[in-house]
C-alpha cells in the first residue's frame, strides 16, 4: 500500500514537472511568435512597396530576396544566420549564450515569414481594379490619401484568409529553432525523452501546440467575419 501511494505521488510530480517545463517552452515559443509578428507584418509591407516598385534595381533586390527566402528550408535560414557571422566574417554577432541564440532566431523568423506576407500583400494589392485608384485622383485625392482610405480596407479583407494561414504555420514552426538550440516548447517536450526516457509529454506538447492554434484560428474566423461588412 505504502509502495502504490509513493508510486502515485512520484507521478503527479513528474506530471507537475513536466507541465512547468512546457509551461518555461511555451512562453519562449510565445515570445518569438509575437516578436516575428511585430517585425514582419510592418517589413512585408515594405518588401511588398519594394517589389511593385517603378525603380528596377528596387524591385529586381526585392524580388530576388523573396525568391531565395522562399525557396529555401526555414531551418537553412537559421543555421545560415547564426552560425554564418562566426564562420564567414570571423565575427559572431550574436553571442554565445541563449539571448544570442534567441535574437538569431527571432531575425531569422522576421525575415522569412515578412517576405511571405509582402506576396500575400502584393496580391491583396494588385487584385485592388485600377478603376478604384482612376476614380480617387478625379476626387483629388493624392496617391497615399487612396492607398489608406480606398484600398487599404479592401487588401485587409482579401489578405486575411492567406495572413491566417501563415500565422497558423508560424505557430508551429516556432519548433525549428531547437535546431541552434533555443530551448522552447519542443526542447523541453523532447528533452524528457533523454533525460527520463519518456515519451508522454510529446503528447502533452502537442496539446499546447492545438490550444494555441485553436485560439489563434477563433480569432482570426472572428476578424473575417468583422470584415464581412466590407464587400469586395
Amino acid at each position: 500500500m505504502f509502495k502504490f501511494e509513493f508510486m502515485f505521488l512520484l507521478d503527479w510530480e513528474q506530471i507537475g514537472e513536466v507541465m512547468l517545463s512546457l509551461n518555461e517552452g511555451f512562453i519562449k515559443s510565445l515570445e518569438i511568435f509575437v516578436l516575428t509578428l511585430l517585425g514582419a507584418v510592418p517589413l512585408g509591407l515594405l518588401i511588398a512597396f519594394g517589389s511593385m516598385s517603378g525603380i528596377g534595381i528596387i524591385r529586381w533586390f526585392n524580388k530576388i530576396l523573396v525568391w531565395v527566402i522562399r525557396g529555401t528550408p526555414l531551418m537553412l535560414q537559421l543555421l545560415i544566420i547564426y552560425y554564418g557571422p562566426g564562420i564567414i566574417l570571423d565575427n559572431n554577432w550574436w553571442g554565445s549564450g541563449a539571448a544570442g541564440r534567441f535574437i538569431a532566431a527571432t531575425i531569422a523568423f522576421i525575415l522569412n515569414y515578412a517576405c511571405y506576407f509582402s506576396e500575400i500583400y502584393r496580391g491583396g494589392i494588385e487584385g485592388i481594379p485600377k478603376g478604384q485608384y482612376e476614380a480617387g485622383e478625379v476626387l483629388g485625392m493624392t496617391k497615399s490619401q487612396i492607398f489608406f482610405k480606398v484600398v487599404l480596407l479592401q487588401v485587409v479583407k482579401r489578405i486575411i484568409p492567406p495572413m491566417g494561414n501563415e500565422i497558423i504555420t508560424l505557430v508551429k514552426d516556432t519548433s525549428l529553432v531547437r535546431v541552434i538550440s533555443v530551448y522552447e516548447l519542443m526542447w523541453n517536450g523532447q528533452n524528457f525523452i533523454k533525460s527520463e526516457g519518456i515519451i508522454w509529454p510529446l503528447f502533452f506538447t502537442g496539446i499546447f501546440y492545438l490550444l494555441f492554434s485553436g485560439i489563434l484560428t477563433l480569432f482570426l474566423g472572428w476578424l473575417e467575419k468583422k470584415m464581412d461588412y466590407f464587400k469586395v
